[in-house]
């Protein structure tokens, strides 16, 4: 998982990524192809 200051472009990088809210955290997760994950902070 990445960890970045801004998640626009990690948003940008494929098309299935949605950017998701849990626990305070800015997360960008893909289900069909799971190593775009990325984090926020």
């Amino acid at each position: 998982m990445k960890v970045s200051n801004s998640l626009k472009t990690l948003k940008n990088r494929d098309r299935n990524c949605r950017v998701i809210h849990r626990k305070g955290r800015v997360y960008v997760i893909n289900k069909k192809n799971p190593r775009f994950k990325a984090r926020q902070g």
